[in-house]
């Protein structure tokens, strides 16, 4: 979309329009004020909404505040990787010999080589293991090793997350189930059998790269020891009752696939030695190749179920592709906040990473509803989750008048939405609404970050003003129409009422 003056600077105050029905302003349709404070919200709340045609301004409040957008930023991320990768882009892994291959053995080294796809695993594996087995492997003369350098290594995306959160995974150039190990517990007489496995459909091999000791304490839950070779976990006994499991986060992407690959490859006969990193990556035959599927149906899954594994990875290979190389996970946000500045028109995005779990990253409404408005008609629309209304009795009106698609955000005190609207009458509108309260967030330690007492309740209040908000918008804006010449309408809520949250509890968005 042309750029139009209307995009130089958000309004401070609301604009007031001029409808074309005059019955529209008999109807009940609340002020900003009374949504906030009828939601009982605590700390920023921030928005602006944008008319897509025209570029008008036709609301805002702390637009240029800046907030962690969380895992609203994914649309950013989304729209940077099909720029510069392209939506039919498929990321490969390979299976690479060097030396040569003799009587089904090959001569020197046998090479996993990561290629980026964060949708890689053990059913993957297992095919790539039976692919070679079909091309007549059964043997390596050399060493087994893995390649993960495609992308830069990361330990975790955010540091200051809890160590046993699945959400916050390792990130390198190869990806295995998410980096994520499957642990399962169940009482066994007075102790517990364990198992820790990369668990996919056909495929659940036994995880080395991991271990996990129970041990007969009240708490912490969990512990976490980083050794040279793998992750160590321990839990407490007194937190397990009977049975049940979760998944863990891994640390090392690349000896954890390497350790997958090789208990698979064993199991169809293929001798093979334990695996080691490669620094490098020689030059080689290829002997395999899995391939993705192709971009945008993995952007349109990250989206919808909000992976951070994925937006990372994506959010890479776009900065490696654009680069060259790209150093690190920051490094490759910085670049993608160079490319929101060019190609969205964006003044300050001051993000840290691609999937929005860090809070140091800051985004403003105004960056971000305006550079959604300028890329409407892309490929983003059609990816992106459609979120519905209520009616009074709580049920999603799913055929309801106003159409939304948007991305949602959450942490700790932390609420975002943005994405598109559209109105009864038609008129589209680019929105973005980032609330939080960071003075209650920076009070939690970091044991708790996964349910910190009185976040459930925050955020319930605030999807309260998200949905006021849109409601009032879709019925307030619904015609094309114009702002008033004379003086805009008065300020409206640019602080929140202060409320008591209650002891309840969230969980950090993945």
């Amino acid at each position: 979309m042309a750029a139009v003056s209307a995009w130089a600077e958000a309004p401070t105050t609301s604009l007031r329009p001029i409808g074309r029905d005059a019955d529209l302003y008999k109807q009940a349709i609340p002020n900003v004020s009374e949504i906030i404070a009828d939601s009982g919200i605590t700390g920023t709340v921030a928005f602006a909404v944008i008319d897509v045609e025209s570029g008008i301004w036709l609301e805002a409040s702390n637009a240029t505040d800046g907030i962690p957008p969380a895992s609203s930023i994914k649309a950013i991320t989304a729209l940077y990787a099909l720029d510069q990768l392209g939506p039919d882009h498929v990321f490969k892994t390979r299976l690479l010999a060097t030396g040569g291959v003799v009587n089904g053995e090959v001569q020197g080294d046998l090479i996993l080589v990561g290629g980026g796809d964060p949708t890689l695993d053990s059913d993957d594996l297992g095919q790539m293991a039976e692919d070679l087995k079909a091309a007549g492997i059964i043997g390596v003369k050399g060493k087994f090793k893995v390649y993960e350098g495609s992308l830069p290594s990361t330990f975790a995306i955010d540091p200051e997350q809890p160590d046993h959160v699945g959400y916050n995974p390792g990130v390198s150039g190869i990806a295995l189930n998410y980096n994520r190990v499957h642990f399962e517990w169940k009482r066994d007489g007075n102790g517990y059998d364990v198992t820790m496995e990369g668990r996919a459909g056909r495929y659940a091999p036994a995880v080395r790269a991991a271990t996990m000791e129970v041990v007969d304490r009240s708490g912490p839950v969990y512990t976490y020891e980083n050794q040279s070779d793998r992750d160590v976990w321990t839990v407490a006994k007194g937190a397990l009752g009977t049975g049940g499991a979760r998944w863990l986060p891994i640390r090392r992407p690349g000896v954890y696939a390497g350790d997958l690959f090789a208990t698979i490859a064993r199991s169809h006969g293929i001798k093979l030695g334990d695996a080691e990193l490669a620094e490098a990556l020689p030059e080689g035959e290829t002997l395999v190749t899995h391939r993705s599927a192709k971009l945008q149906p993995i952007l349109k899954d990250m989206l919808e179920y909000s992976t951070n594994l994925t937006a990372e990875m994506v959010g890479m290979a776009a900065s490696s592709k654009r680069l060259g190389t790209v150093a690190s996970l920051r490094a490759s946000a910085a670049e993608m906040n160079k490319w929101a500045v060019e190609e969205l028109g964006m003044e300050n995005p001051a993000m840290v990473d691609h999937s929005g779990l860090g809070d140091d990253s800051k985004m403003t409404v105004h960056d971000m509803a305006g550079g959604l408005a300028r890329i409407h008609g892309t490929g983003l629309r059609p990816i992106l989750k459609p979120v519905y209304l209520r009616d009074d009795r709580g049920r999603p009106q799913t055929n309801g008048p106003i159409k939304i698609d948007a991305k949602t955000g959450t942490l700790n005190f932390v609420s975002a939405l943005a994405g598109f609207l559209t109105t009864p009458e038609n008129r589209v509108l680019a929105f973005a609404i980032l609330t939080a309260n960071m003075d209650q967030r920076a009070k939690i330690p970091r044991a708790e970050r996964e349910r910190p007492p009185g976040a459930r309740t925050w955020n319930g209040r605030a999807k309260r003003v998200q949905r006021g908000l849109l409601e009032r918008w879709g019925l307030l804006y619904n015609a094309a129409v114009e702002p008033e010449p004379e003086a805009a309408a008065a300020p409206e809520a640019d602080t929140t009422p202060e409320a008591q949250p209650e002891a309840e509890a969230v969980m950090e968005e993945s």
